[in-house]
């Protein structure tokens, strides 16, 4: 810090002098000072600057950047650089990624500017407001995003933009091998698109434990992002889209492999340590596999989404970084709440006189449970408030109160563990009673506990309080955010058939809407087909099995070869969702019968089929 005050004051020195000057990041940046007071430094190795400029335009906002000492800025250029190129193929192609591309400037050996994006939090700081296990719960992304978009309409946007911001990440760090992944560069805006910064490490060349990778799964992708994109902890037809779209993204850019590799080829010779022989543009040529069909590339990088997603590492490594950033926290450092946008103090919302927890009432989103509706009356006259908060939440607020005070000045906190159902009836009114005593103890506490920021943040109205104020909190299921799109009964499944050189291709991509079992559990669903007429069933194909989801994905191709053209328009392609039952018969949940010559398959043909009973499907 002290040496950062000394700095600061040469570059005000050289103000005085010099009036203005042009940042090297950018020549249209014009500025005329440094603002000492919102200048600070980054807790990672190089201990880069986060600096703020005056713009010499009086009604722009200040100019910040980050100057990085000890970092070949060189590499983070070409890898932007090569992101900028991807995004641009996409957007000719249609396809527009809502990918983040920021500047960065390399002005000399190991030192250079960065671009600041505005508004955006790095996933670690999102995670860690669920404490320090927060990378492994599947909630903190979602509740950050809800929190910065209370409006429906806002949230969805946000979430639209996640999808594909997401997917564009997935396929450019795939491609390009970035590692040294961890939640402290990838980066969230509050408008839902994410992005990665930091790429000192690419081309494969990863950081090792010993013997270990510490990037062991293709690319980040964790079950917390797809939290977001399900909206909830179940698959759904939206993760179908995001799948999609990480396979379109994939292919437009593997129809340009020449291009990469000329491009990194001419940067051989730069003296960039990870781009120095063949065996660096050999990775780029494996990652985009230009010998394979789209069918097959398809295939193959839905498998890498379900490697990262099942990747156990990937957490543990953001949870052992967690735990590095600690012994770097400040101890001015105060905790916040994770779903309050902004903290609130006695000045600014009054002195509060009296809490009261009227009623619990059902909810159904962002998911189902009880949320408690509390009422505030405050010293002023006649301002009374009502707010809501989940169990989840004044648990919340009680770990973070016990962050600052010993546990001998606060009341004690509601046993989370019950015995039986969690969220029935029962169990929301006896939390009722006992968090009413609770929040009365911390109320009538010592000054010092009751009124402290945090309490007066937990009980401030949330724009979610406001929406709710006057009208029947509890919205109908069929309204939820989260409630399954409606489809035909027994689901759908999307399917891409194409005929070329006797052979017939069945591309399974997707299932959704499919029934529950009759037990009220989700199914393990897998697709089985037959080429009809087939008196000896040789036709039989299989797909993997799903697990335990109503709204699978597969993209998998079944192949019957050896197929005549003339032969084709007699056979009828009947598909069959099973779902696999153990040492039980396999249960059917939908099938669909396709005429073959009802389809003109000169060109591929794709779309979702209804499944139903025994019938033909419609396209």
């Amino acid at each position: 810090q002290g040496i950062l005050r000394e700095g600061l004051e040469d570059v005000k020195q050289f103000f005085k002098a010099n009036g203005s000057c042009r940042l090297p990041l950018s020549p249209s940046l014009l500025v005329k000072g440094i603002v000492p007071r919102d200048c600070s430094y980054f807790n990672s190795n190089a201990v880069p600057l986060k600096l703020s400029f005056q713009n010499v335009d009086p009604l722009g906002e200040n100019i910040r950047v980050i100057f990085k000492c000890g970092d070949d800025l060189r590499q983070d250029m070409l890898t932007l650089q090569m992101i900028r190129i991807m995004n641009k193929i996409w957007v000719q192609e249609g396809l527009d990624m809502r990918m983040v591309i920021f500047r960065c400037f390399s002005t000399g050996r190991g030192r250079g500017m960065v671009e600041m994006i505005p508004n955006a939090e790095t996933l670690r700081k999102i995670q860690v407001e669920h404490g320090v296990t927060g990378s492994f719960k599947d909630r903190p992304l979602a509740d950050w995003l809800q929190k910065h978009n209370p409006e429906e309409d806002e949230y969805e946007k946000a979430v639209e933009n996640f999808i594909y911001s997401c997917a564009g990440c997935c396929v450019a760090t795939y491609v390009l091998g970035i590692c040294d992944r961890h939640n402290d560069n990838i980066m969230l805006k509050t408008t839902g698109h994410m992005f990665h910064i930091d790429f000192g490490r690419f081309l494969g060349h990863a950081q090792m434990f010993g013997n270990i990778k510490r990037d062991r799964a293709p690319f980040v992708f964790t079950s917390d992002m797809a939290y977001v994109i399900n909206g909830g902890d179940k698959p759904s037809s939206r993760f179908h889209d995001f799948v999609d779209l990480c396979c379109q993204a994939y292919n437009l850019i593997r129809k340009h492999t020449h291009l990469f590799l000329n491009l990194l080829g001419l940067m051989l010779s730069c003296g960039i340590p990870e781009l120095s022989d063949l065996e660096d543009l050999k990775y780029v040529y494996d990652a985009l596999r230009p010998q394979d069909s789209d069918a097959d590339a398809t295939t193959y990088f839905t498998r890498l989404i379900e490697s990262s997603l099942g990747s156990v590492a990937t957490k543990l490594n953001f949870f052992i970084h967690n735990l590095a950033q600690m012994k770097f926290t400040g101890s001015d450092a105060r905790p916040t709440l994770s779903f309050a946008p902004r903290a609130h103090t006695i000045k600014t919302s009054g002195r509060i006189r009296d809490v009261f927890l009227c009623r619990h009432e059902r909810v159904f989103n962002p998911s189902k449970g009880y949320t408690y509706v509390v009422k505030v009356q405050r010293e002023s006259p006649g301002e009374v408030t009502f707010v809501q908060r989940t169990f989840e939440e004044f648990q919340e607020l009680h770990n973070k109160l016990r962050l600052l005070f010993p546990s001998s000045l606060l009341p004690s906190f509601p046993s989370r563990f019950v015995i039986g159902r969690s969220r029935g009836e029962a169990v929301a009114e006896r939390r009722k009673e006992e968090l009413n005593g609770y929040i009365w103890h911390l109320i009538h506490a010592t000054p010092e506990v009751a009124e402290c920021d945090l309490i007066y943040t937990f009980f401030h109205p949330l724009p979610r309080d406001e929406k709710a104020a006057g009208t029947n909190p509890t919205p109908k299921a069929a309204d939820a955010t989260w409630a399954r799109p409606l489809g035909k009964v027994g689901g759908e499944v999307k399917l891409s058939i194409s005929y070329k050189n006797n052979k017939l291709f069945i591309m399974v991509m997707h299932i959704r809407g499919l029934p529950p079992l009759q037990d009220g559990n989700d199914p393990d669903p897998y697709v089985k087909t037959y080429l009809l007429p087939d008196p000896q069933k040789t036709t039989k194909r299989k797909t993997k099995v799903a697990r335990k989801t109503c709204n699978p994905t597969y993209n998998e191709m079944l192949v019957y070869d050896g197929i005549p053209r003339g032969d084709l328009q007699q056979r009828e392609l009947r598909l069959s969702v099973l779902s696999e039952e153990g040492f039980w018969e396999n249960i059917l949940l939908g099938e669909v019968g396709i005429r073959l010559r009802d389809l003109d398959l000169a060109q591929e043909k794709m779309g979702w089929f209804a499944l139903g009973s025994r019938g033909h499907g419609t396209l």
